[in-house]
């Protein structure tokens, strides 16, 4: 491996994943920044809360780009510079954290469901369609889109290693960063968790119906 090669990878990952799309999306947009209102985290989730579906969709895509992309570019392109799946490792993981602690914003980033689903489907496809299935599974019959996204994070290792010699050869560094990933995603998610618990956490779609009764 050509250390140098691969620690500038990793240093450019975390800068784009430092990226705070929502907050980003949201200027160009117009509109206030998110972490200024409802759970204040700069996510599309909380965007969305703005009345925007459009920025909610762009920052979701460019969140998860931002996982995507130096995982698929180490991939297609590190062969040539020494690079392997260390490095894919360390390029993903870097970039969830530049999403989680941007430099460019006072290091006070999102959750990382977006980020961490690109870096996923950067992967492989498979790995990142299998947890993605499991996320709307678990949205379909609980509600919990919180819930679903640490359901998910939790079970990507998993699905990583039962496709070993069948999709792909399990590497030990990738389960490693899958790992760290899905642990400071539920991490993240500790409000949540304490919502759950409480009974308190919202379900998807709850507002909705709240207003629709309201109005009857």
């Amino acid at each position: 491996m050509n250390y140098a090669y691969s620690i500038g990878a990793t240093l450019l990952a975390y800068l784009l994943g430092s990226l705070s799309f929502a907050v980003i999306v949201s200027k160009v947009f117009g509109l206030n920044d998110p972490r200024s209102y409802g759970s204040k985290n700069p996510g599309a989730t909380n965007v969305l809360r703005s009345g925007s579906k459009a920025a909610a969709i762009a920052t979701l895509l460019l969140d998860g780009l931002k996982g995507w992309l130096p995982v698929v570019l180490v991939k297609w392109f590190g062969g040539d510079y020494g690079l392997g799946d260390g490095t894919v490792a360390a390029v993903g993981l870097a970039a969830f954290l530049g999403h989680l602690y941007p430099v460019f914003f006072q290091f006070k980033g999102g959750k990382g469901v977006a980020t961490a689903a690109g870096v996923l489907l950067g992967v492989s496809w498979v790995l990142g369609l299998a947890t993605l299935a499991t996320f709307g599974i678990v949205v379909f019959f609980s509600r919990y889109v919180s819930l679903a996204s640490m359901l998910a994070a939790v079970f990507a290792p998993f699905f990583y290693l039962l496709g070993d010699r069948a999709a792909w050869n399990v590497d030990k560094n990738i389960v490693l960063a899958l790992v760290f990933i899905s642990a400071l995603l539920v991490y993240r998610h500790r409000e949540n968790i304490n919502k759950l618990l409480k009974g308190t956490e919202s379900r998807l779609g709850a507002s909705k119906q709240a207003g629709k009764k309201s109005g009857q």
